[in-house]
């Protein structure tokens, strides 16, 4: 906790880019040759600033001949994703590969399957319609449990939007969850073929709040940004000398055919505030002193305070290792 002398504030998320940078390459380097016995790093790039800084670091750590990045767009993916993701990778050097995944998530039944549980809830939803999944407004202003909706365009442009009763909701975070699974597995065919690691590119408020899918997003060997905040992420971005236009881009999912947030999505404040309330409570900073640094009322913070504590919840689960009845000892190790 910090005292009346060093009050709470936004130069809590500085971050000396230069010591950062070095230690998370000797991570990949060490975790990478020593640690995995592998030989080089696979990733997927999509031009958004986690994966391009991510990108960077494990070029500066291991050269661009040991790093391949894959592009994974699919049929409902935006093609500024692709764009910068080329961009990025002309900028340091690395020559990526293109895997389309939409026949195997077709094959899959991603789009049939979501679709269908829409016309659930919109039974007028069909093709050339579009949707997203929002967290419903208002987390700030008054103690409720959080519940998501669906915003559903037709073809003539005209939306509409409905709460999401729970079985639609599952079935279509269920559906869409494939397009994450389907990257993974991309990734680790292409690291088995090299003997390569699969490097993950969470940032602090996806790992910790738990913003990405067991056994998709949430899957790799190593993890370089983990600890770093959202807001850490961009100034390591800017350090970096990635291109203008990816350290100006705004964090979303690409996952929907709307255009659609992370905050909209699921954390439901700007990540910039999101991040020092996350630094805040990790630092044990009472809500009072908290409410002055993020320029809201004392129960405005409280209500953040209780999503933190939920979402971290879910993260744990998340990130569980396989329950087992008895433990079972590997490489002198329990697992």
């Amino acid at each position: 906790m910090l005292n009346a002398l060093h009050p709470f504030d936004a130069n809590a998320l500085s971050l000396d880019c230069a010591a950062a940078a070095r230690e998370i390459e000797q991570f990949i380097q060490r975790t990478v040759a020593h640690d995995l016995k592998r030989q080089g790093i696979v990733l997927g790039v999509s031009g958004g600033i986690d994966s391009s800084v991510c990108a960077a670091l494990a070029v500066r750590a291991l050269g661009p001949e040991r790093v391949l990045a894959i592009l994974m767009p699919e049929k409902e993916s935006s093609p500024d994703s692709t764009r910068r993701g080329r961009l990025l990778c002309e900028s340091l050097g690395i020559e990526p590969i293109m895997e389309n995944l939409t026949a195997p998530l077709t094959a899959l039944g991603c789009y049939d399957r979501r679709d269908s549980a829409i016309r659930r809830l919109f039974p007028e939803y069909g093709p050339g319609w579009k949707q997203k999944i929002g967290l419903a407004a208002g987390l700030l202003d008054a103690d409720r449990v959080n519940y998501f909706t669906m915003t559903v365009e037709s073809p003539e442009g005209d939306r509409q939007t409905s709460r999401m009763p729970v079985d639609v909701y599952l079935s279509v975070v269920a559906a869409t969850n494939l397009k994450q699974r389907v990257r993974k597995t991309m990734e680790y065919t292409h690291a088995d073929r090299l003997n390569y690691s699969v490097l993950g590119t969470p940032n602090r408020l996806e790992y910790e709040l738990g913003f990405f899918v067991r056994g998709g997003d949430g899957l790799a060997d190593l993890k370089p940004i983990a600890h770093l905040f959202k807001t850490q992420v961009y100034q390591m971005a800017a350090y970096l000398g990635l291109p203008d236009d990816i350290q100006s881009q705004s964090p979303s999912t690409d996952t929907y055919t709307l255009p659609q947030s992370q905050e909209e999505f699921y954390y439901a404040i700007p990540y910039d505030k999101l991040d020092l309330a996350l630094c805040a409570y990790g630092r044990g900073v009472p809500e009072d002193e908290a409410a002055r640094a993020l320029n809201l009322s004392v129960d405005q913070v409280r209500r953040v305070y209780k999503d933190i504590v939920l979402k971290r919840r879910t993260s744990g689960r998340i990130l569980r290792n396989a329950a087992l009845v008895q433990p079972v000892e590997v490489d002198g190790s329990d697992a």
